[in-house]
Parts: structure tokens; sequence; C-alpha cells
């Protein structure tokens, strides 16, 4: 009872309101910047904003200056649609003329409102409204846009990620974009299907790389997506490379390599589309073997025929599935990049590949300029 008591007293109530008030004020500023609240709030507070200024460089134009009517203006620019940035350019117009007639003619001394800052001011003012324009045209908020560049990052993110696999299975996924960048021309699609005894996985490197090559990545992800597990192993790519051709891009090509596991026996089938090899370690003999299939780019040409190399993971057994930009380089072929990764990877098999996807990337192709992805299956003995 005392202790509800306390609780019910003044100071605890305004503890529960300050702290409310705080809570709903910083969901608000969380739901403005993610382009979700009114516009409104930015209009008054830039409002205010312009008289405060105005106040201060009355008061002592030394320390601030006429030009930081800029600064609201600037603002404007970039939160505010183009009617309503219109009344912050009359609010600001009007205060210079306020600031003219209260500091005196500029001839009078210095810090008063001279010819160029009020070229700076008008400058700012158009190129704030050239922002706006530019931004009601596209459509999306400047507080909206780096929100969509992070919800399209973790969307590849998420597509990305690979099914839990049964006791005895080890898998990992490792990509790093150029540069970088968060945006990856680099993809993997992964499911497991026949009822789950199957293991089907898409490691597929896009033309070009950056935010053109992310972009189009995410819709390619998406759409093998679908494909994956709806046809059959053998109709995955012809279907993956129709629906390419009729994007009709001018930069439109990619290769892909197609993995079909069974997760019972450990046999599995692989279809390539221009694709490097996959790479084979047999625990038995301690050696790497290539495993290439054969087909054409994605997106060349129809009509396109892939056909598919066979091979089976016993235990102790691990298959890589990479891009070609952790085995190639303008300094170097595949067949060397091949073999620096297949030397590196063989630090990992007395100690076991859990985390070698990432380490393997770092120590092949830290410095390379393109996109890099290692998709990593192993089964344990």
């Amino acid at each position: 009872m005392a202790r509800r008591a306390g609780a019910e007293t003044y100071p605890a109530r305004l503890r529960k309101s300050v702290h409310r008030a705080r809570v709903a004020l910083r969901k608000s500023g969380v739901d403005y910047f993610r382009g979700d609240g009114a516009e409104w709030i930015a209009l008054a507070g830039l409002l205010l904003t312009v008289p405060a200024i105005t106040c201060a460089t009355l008061v002592n134009p030394v320390w601030f200056s006429p030009a930081a009517l800029g600064l609201p203006i600037v603002a404007g620019g970039l939160l505010l649609r183009p009617a309503s940035l219109l009344g912050v350019y009359a609010t600001a117009a009007l205060a210079l003329i306020v600031e003219s007639l209260g500091l005196g003619p500029y001839e009078d001394g210095p810090a008063r409102v001279t010819p160029g800052i009020v070229l700076v001011v008008a400058a700012c003012g158009f190129f704030g409204l050239v922002l706006a324009q530019f931004r009601a045209r596209v459509g999306v908020p400047w507080r909206r846009g780096s929100t969509m560049l992070f919800d399209l990052r973790e969307r590849i993110r998420v597509q990305s990620a690979l099914p839990r696999l049964p006791q005895g299975w080890h898998r990992e996924m490792a990509l790093r974009p150029a540069g970088g960048q968060s945006f990856s021309g680099d993809f993997v699609v992964a499911a497991r299907t026949n009822g789950g005894r199957s293991l089907e996985a898409v490691l597929t490197d896009v033309s070009g790389k950056g935010m053109d090559a992310g972009s189009r990545a995410l819709l390619l992800s998406g759409a093998f997506g679908g494909l994956l597990g709806s046809l059959p192993p053998h109709g995955f790519l012809p279907a993956a490379n129709g629906y390419l051709l009729r994007q009709d891009w001018e930069e439109g090509f990619a290769t892909s390599i197609h993995l079909v596991l069974d997760l019972e026996s450990g046999d599995y089938e692989l279809f390539s589309a221009g694709h490097p090899p996959a790479l084979q370690l047999h625990s038995g003999s301690g050696q790497w073997e290539e495993k290439a299939a054969e087909g054409p780019l994605l997106g060349v040409y129809d009509g396109a025929q892939f056909d598919a190399v066979k091979g089976s993971l016993a235990p102790g057994d691990v298959l890589m599935l990479f891009t070609d930009g952790l085995v190639e380089a303008s300094d170097r072929d595949i067949a060397e990049g091949i073999d620096r990764l297949t030397g590196e990877a063989d630090r990992y098999v007395t100690t076991g590949f859990e985390g070698a996807a990432w380490h393997l990337i770092e120590a092949c192709a830290k410095d390379v300029n393109d996109d890099r992805a290692l998709l990593l299956l192993s089964r344990t003995a």
C-alpha cells in the first residue's frame, strides 16, 4: 500500500507524463524520418526557425550572419514539397527585409545585409526548389530514400539466407560486395524441396556491380526464388534464361550455378550457365576436384541447353560454389585463382570448415574490386 501511494504522488505522475511525452516525441521523429510523418511538422519547425535566426542576427550580427537564412531554406529543399517550400521562401524574404531595415545600409559597416548575401540566399533557394521538384517527380521523400535503400539491402540479405539442414550437414554463405558497398550483384536463393529430402541452391552473378547490379539482383532473386522448387531441376535454368530475355536489359546477362543435393544419400547434380566450376574436396584422398557443367550465359539467346554434371558427397567431403570475383582478377587467370582458393581451403581440412567461407574470401580476394560470394557445404564425418 505504501509503494502504491508513493507511485501516485505528484512527482511520480510528473515523471510518467514526461516519459510518455519523450517516447511519443521520439516515435514521431522516427516515423517522420521513415517517411510516415506529417509534413506540417517540418514546415512549422522551419517557419519558427526563420524568425529565431532573424532575432539572433539583429541582436548580434557578428556571430549570426544574415546569410544564416540559407540554412532553413536548404533544409526545406530536402524535407518539403515545392508548394510548402514557397512558404518558407516568403518568410525568409520577409526576414531579409526586416534585417536590412534593422541593421541599416550595408555601406555603414560590416555585418549588414549586402547584395552578396541576398544572392547567396537566393541561390540556396533555387537549388532547394530544384531538389524539391525532383523528389516530387520521383514520388519519394528525401527522408524515405535512405530507408528504401536499407530495405533493399535487407531484402537481398534475407532472400540469400540458407535453409536449415539436417544433422550431419554444415552450410554457410559469405558475400562481399565490390568497393565496400552494401549492394551486390551476387546472390543465392535456396530451398528444401522434395519433401525436405533435397536441397536446391542457386548462386548467381549478375553483370555489373554496385547499385545497378544490386537492383537487378533483387528482382532476379525474387523471380528465381519463385521458380526454385516449382520446376523440375532440369527446367530451372531454361526458365531463368527466358525470364532474363523478357526483361530486355541493355546489360542483362548473368551467370548461375544450380545445385540439387540429396541430403540422405549425398548425391547431387550441378547445372551451370556460364558459371565457374564448383570444387569438391574428397576426404579420402584429400584432393580437390573441379565439377564443371556445360551451359551458356543466362539472357544471351533463347533455347539454350544446360547439361548436368553429377557427383556425390561422402562423409567428410566439402563442396564449394563461388563467383568469378573470388578467383579471377586482372593480374591472374581463373586457374591460378582456383589453385589459390584450394590452397587456402586446405588449412581447414583438419580443423573443420565452420566459419571458413568469410575467411576464404578475405584470404583470396580481399582487395578485389568485384562482387565476391562463396557457398560452402560440408558433410560431417
